[in-house]
């Protein structure tokens, strides 16, 4: 019954603090990249009910420890909730349920049921700013992959970023096509077949590792094999029945890669002594525990009820939905001057605007934007961007141009950051800077990201200090800045970063005026 009673109530205090949360990730779920989380917590019933005989012959100890775990997972959804991010939510829901658990079970109960309760962090998708470089990672090396395979086939294939020049047609290799939507469901295969994988600990390890190139090796035939039967299906072979089939065709043929490095494994490494007597015991152990009658819970008798740690905990929940539902936590978006007024003409530079495709547009999701391309008195071009993200919500993120500009086939020559004086009296200016090159054409960017008056050159800062700036002034907002110029023929790249340098002492002081400081 005090088992019922504290289930029961901690499923209740969950589902209020973390109901919002889940309400998107279930969402992210429909998705077709992650609607292989839904037999996550199946999964997580079945290895918990294979536990259940060893779980019953350990009596239960509640102990103060639980509240360590349940402390930090309330502090990562109060840093989730004002720094907008959904993965530091989930993740603490996580460690909320394990303090749930140690508190009520103790450590000895805990650690019995420790793989199902690890195993239930693969239902969470990570960060918008770690997936998507990721997914162009991925893009790019199938690219790679599948126009080298094309060309050991013997057809003129030729790839610029994502697209792969066929002669008679053009491939795109778009997000769906970057192998992410089997990369992770293989790798959480992997973790299950390492977990029933009677084995020294290094082959569980190479096992869930080589799931990684095995991923993308054969993501990079599938774009291969669409290359050479489009020759013969037409578009057919690239989209409709057979594109879901490939995709089905190759995460089983990665699965039977795995079961066959297992066999492989026991063949080439037979199972030491050691290892068969951990195996044996291992199994041993399982029968004892299926055998032996469950113990009784050890509650003390001045506890008839419930434990304090139990209270404690309850009382933890209860006080952050009580903050949650009665405390303003809404962001303040501060207000900003339309980029439609954005001036063309600055110093000797004069603009003439541009305007962004609507697929940019829709994928970006900013708040407003300017694109200008200005020239010097000399005919140089300098084209400048900016786009403001009045609030960076849950789930977004502001995009990086490394994240972006070789997806559209230019080459990172050289790429880093560097540190040039502004304006007279008013210090230096560190930015990222990147030498790219297309085929003949070469070109040199610099860009950053503007918050609040200060200078962040990554997004692992930037999403710090979008959590810093959350939680002491309740805003989120930020913009990119990038400036693009090509490298002349008849100049030096050091002429190029001159150009640049310059064009940036101009254009900041005018565009502080419309980012909100």
């Amino acid at each position: 019954m005090q088992a019922l009673v504290y289930g029961t109530a901690c499923l209740l205090l969950f589902a209020l603090l973390f109901h919002s949360a889940y309400q998107h990730l279930f969402a992210e779920w429909m998705g077709e990249d992650y609607n292989y989380c839904f037999f996550v917590p199946l999964i997580f019933l079945y290895l918990l009910w294979e536990k259940r005989s060893a779980l019953s012959t350990v009596p239960a100890a509640p102990s103060w420890s639980g509240l360590v775990p349940l402390a930090l997972g309330i502090a990562l959804y109060w840093l989730g909730e004002l720094g907008g991010e959904f993965y530091t939510i989930y993740f603490g829901s996580w460690l909320v349920l394990i303090g749930f658990a140690w508190t009520y079970m103790g450590w000895n109960r805990l650690k019995i049921a420790a793989m199902p309760l690890c195993f239930l962090i693969t239902m969470f998708p990570f960060p918008k700013f770690i997936t998507n470089n990721l997914t162009l990672e991925l893009k790019l090396l199938s690219s790679k992959l599948g126009v080298a395979l094309m060309q050991l086939c013997g057809l003129a294939a030729y790839r610029e970023g994502n697209v792969i020049d066929l002669g008679f047609t053009r491939l795109q290799v778009v997000d769906a096509c970057s192998g992410l939507r089997y990369f992770f469901p293989l790798i959480m295969m992997s973790i299950l077949l390492a977990y029933y994988y009677k084995a020294a600990l290094w082959k569980k390890v190479l096992l869930v590792f080589s799931a990684i190139p095995i991923a993308v090796v054969s993501n990079g035939l599938r774009i291969a094999s669409v290359g050479i039967l489009y020759q013969f299906f037409g578009a057919a072979a690239a989209e409709g029945l057979f594109h879901d089939f490939s995709g089905w065709f190759i995460f089983m043929c990665c699965l039977g890669l795995l079961l066959l490095e297992m066999v492989l494994l026991n063949k080439i490494f037979p199972p030491i002594e050691s290892e068969k007597k951990r195996g044996s015991a291992l199994r041993r152990s399982d029968d004892v525990a299926q055998t032996v009658p469950a113990a009784p819970c050890a509650v003390s008798p001045r506890h008839r009820f419930l434990p304090p740690q139990l209270i404690v905990s309850a009382i933890l929940l209860m006080l952050s939905i009580l903050l949650a539902h009665n405390v303003d936590f809404h962001e303040k978006v501060p207000s900003s001057r339309p980029f439609d007024q954005f001036p063309l003409r600055i110093s000797n530079w004069q603009g003439v605007r541009t305007i962004m495709e609507k697929m940019y547009l829709d994928e970006l999701k900013f708040d407003d934007y300017v694109m200008v391309d200005y020239k010097d008195t000399q005919g140089k071009v300098v084209s400048f961007y900016t786009a403001y993200f009045g609030s960076q919500t849950k789930g977004g993120s502001i995009h990086s141009p490394a994240s972006c500009l070789p997806g559209g086939g230019w080459l990172f020559e050289q790429s880093g950051d560097v540190t040039f004086p502004v304006k007279t009296g008013a210090g230096s200016m560190r930015v990222n800077r990147a030498y790219m090159q297309k085929g003949g054409a070469k070109e040199l960017t610099y860009y950053w990201f503007p918050q609040h008056g200060r200078i962040v050159t990554n997004l692992f800062q930037l999403k710090l200090y979008t959590f810093w700036n959350a939680l002491t002034s309740r805003r989120t907002d930020g913009a990119l800045v990038r400036v693009i110029t090509p490298v002349y023929e008849s100049e030096r790249i050091t002429d190029a970063d001159t150009r640049l340098q310059g064009f940036t002492r101009e254009i900041c002081p005018v565009l502080a005026t419309f980012l909100p400081q």
